[in-house]
């Protein structure tokens, strides 16, 4: 019974706002070849301020990135010198010990 008055009272507004016909587009886009539908990197896009200062804060933080990587690595290379260092003295120790002692 509400079914029936609601259908009652909602089909003369969706014939109203023509919601009950839909068109389905049957056609695609048309692009030209080679177009993505992205914004082009050059032209106007290119000179827009936000986009240059997005870019750079990009460049900015790959940039931190990079120096922090690299002053690890340099530790690390002073660590391992060090005890690439430490080894060699210990060989050099136990090359004097055995060429004393065989004497």
């Amino acid at each position: 019974m509400i079914r029936q008055s609601l259908l009652k009272t909602v089909k003369p507004t969706a014939r109203y706002l023509n919601l009950t016909h839909r068109n389905i587009a049957t056609t695609a886009a048309r692009m030209a070849e080679g177009d993505t539908g992205a914004p082009r990197s050059g032209g106007a896009a290119q000179g827009d301020a936000f986009s240059k200062r997005e870019a750079a804060n990009e460049d900015l933080f790959v940039r931190q990135k990079e120096m922090e990587k690299l002053r690890t690595l340099k530790q690390k290379i002073e660590e391992h010198k060090k005890h690439l260092d430490e080894l060699e003295k210990h060989v050099d120790n136990t090359m004097e010990q055995g060429s004393t002692s065989k004497q």
